[in-house]
């Protein structure tokens, strides 16, 4: 590998699609991206064009090349992270997607979700079984997963359950659609994901790590269309023949907040990360066997390389924390670029009694309740865009909180050494607000730490590549390649903390209840 001197880590998110070259040292070398549209063809819905990330992701792998002046004889492998959830369905002989992607935020699937749970053994439309195959999955029946999305497009798209029937169509989270285009699509390309996405799917058995025919049959769902699931670290394919990644080995691909957990050096039991993107999510790692959440969290798998046995962690997932500053860019117009929001939350002393619960998909953990909706509450006269502003960033270290101290409590009902969290390691865009970053620590009552290399979700992507190939030897060197970058350390009085955080709780339930079943999203 002495010729071999890069590691490239395709990132395929939310909002953007980039590619990041790193060396041996875990640096960044060169960083290219592209945002694609989201497409909200009504409310609750959201999607994304599968054709354009696909260019998207042609265009920055070219424009991280050229940025390096290099070629893919200097890249020992390839690693790809993505945005989870989201999914798409496309016809395997022409390579044209059926629908749309449907994003992990949308919110349409509720009715089938109500369904499959009205329907479960011992339930009805009047006691509903959300947690039907959570003893299977790890999961409850909620908009949030990728089943549901694949159940909706074989009922709503004219044709597509008997073409999928016929054996026409192939289903993927979109590690799985870049995969195969990276690898010849239409021309011999690989159909498969790792066990991260295919734990976020609903359809595969969180033990076993293997498909479940009986709730892909609940939800119409042919095993035809599912792809082969492989250990995150490990060879999956070759790039095609007609690409700048000729017979590149891809050789790492984890769901973009496993491979968060896996750049921070999360390797031993209870220990965990926080990363803020359009959503915020915390994962820690349980070790080899799955432990099952009492108080709000998923069970998911953290990562698996080659034939070791998998490592699970518990994860709190938050739907909304960056997209409401974009939201507030965007939508309301206060500011111009997204880094704005820290300088006017500064520009006044505290939220002036204002609180935003951005319950735009519902509220995510440790709640699940599909019928909640964004509220600005506590308003008077005196709340200004400057209190606007730092309630939005308020609103992020208050989810977080909320999280944390679910898993502090499933952590110590399971008997983990990480029964209570003494820092909480961070990553993510969002973690360049200082300001946030503060108020995070004074909420958490528990130092934060940024590492040197923020990127940690392309980053583990890489080195999950490497290691397959043996750029870098295993988990160790990416202990050795972590480091500190900044610790905010809490300054908080106590009652004014937990004061604040009173007020959260009692602005959470001004949300809910608020979806009626004669709303149509």
């Amino acid at each position: 590998m002495t010729d071999k001197t890069y590691v490239l880590a395709i990132d395929q998110g939310t909002t953007s699609s980039r590619a990041i070259l790193f060396n041996h040292d875990g640096e960044i070398v060169a960083v290219d991206q592209k945002e694609h549209a989201q497409i909200l063809p009504r409310a609750g819905w959201v999607e994304h064009d599968a054709l354009e990330i696909w260019r998207n992701t042609r265009d920055v792998v070219a424009g991280v090349l050229s940025a390096a002046e290099i070629n893919r004889h200097e890249i020992a492998s390839v690693g790809i992270t993505n945005q989870r959830e989201s999914v798409v369905v496309w016809d395997r002989t022409t390579g044209e997607p059926v629908h749309n992607v449907i994003v992990w935020q949308d919110t349409r699937t509720q009715r089938i979700c109500d369904r499959l749970a009205a329907s479960a053994p011992g339930a009805s439309a009047e006691a509903p079984d959300y947690d039907r195959y959570k003893d299977r999955v790890g999961l409850g029946l909620a908009t949030y997963f990728a089943g549901p999305k694949v159940a909706w497009i074989l009922e709503n798209v004219e044709g597509a359950r008997e073409r999928a029937e016929a054996g026409d169509l192939l289903l993927g989270t979109m590690d799985t659609w870049v995969l195969w285009n990276m690898t010849g699509g239409v021309d011999g390309g690989v159909h498969a994901t790792d066990v991260t996405n295919a734990s976020r799917t609903m359809l595969m058995n969180i033990d076993t790590l293997d498909w479940n025919p009986e709730i892909c049959a609940d939800m119409g769902i042919p095993v035809s269309m599912l792809p082969e699931i492989k250990p995150s670290s490990g060879v999956f394919g070759y790039g095609r023949k007609n690409g700048l990644l000729v017979d590149t080995p891809i050789s790492g691909i984890l769901g973009d907040q496993q491979a968060a957990t896996f750049g921070q050096a999360c390797f031993e039991v209870g220990q965990a990360k926080n990363t803020y993107g359009t959503g915020c999510f915390m994962l820690m790692n349980t070790g080899t066997t799955p432990v099952r959440s009492a108080n709000g969290l998923l069970t998911t798998v953290a990562y698996q390389i080659g034939d070791a046995p998998a490592v699970y962690a518990l994860e709190g997932s938050i739907a909304v924390a960056g997209s409401l500053v974009q939201w507030l860019r965007d939508n309301l117009g206060l500011i111009t670029e997204s880094k704005d929001v820290e300088e006017l939350a500064r520009s006044v002393e505290d939220n002036g009694g204002a609180y935003f619960v951005p319950a735009f998909s519902g509220l995510f953990a440790p709640y699940w309740r599909p019928d909640a909706r964004g509220a600005l509450v506590g308003l008077t006269r005196y709340v200004n865009k400057g209190h606007i502003a730092r309630a939005v960033e308020e609103a992020t270290a208050f989810q977080t909180r909320e999280v944390l101290e679910a898993m502090n409590r499933d952590a110590a009902a399971s008997g983990s050494p990480g029964a209570t969290l003494t820092e909480l390691k961070v990553d993510g865009g969002m973690t360049r607000d200082e300001l946030l970053m503060q108020f995070q620590a004074d909420q958490v009552g528990v130092p934060v730490v940024r590492p040197q290399v923020a990127e940690t979700t392309a980053l583990g992507a890489a080195y999950a590549a490497g290691i397959a190939v043996g750029f870098w030897s295993g988990t160790q060197d990416v202990v050795d390649n972590w480091a500190e970058g900044k610790r905010w350390l809490p300054q908080m009085d106590l009652d004014e903390r937990e004061r604040l955080f009173r007020n959260w709780k009692k602005a959470v339930t001004r949300t809910l209840d608020w979806v009626d079943e004669d709303v149509v999203e």
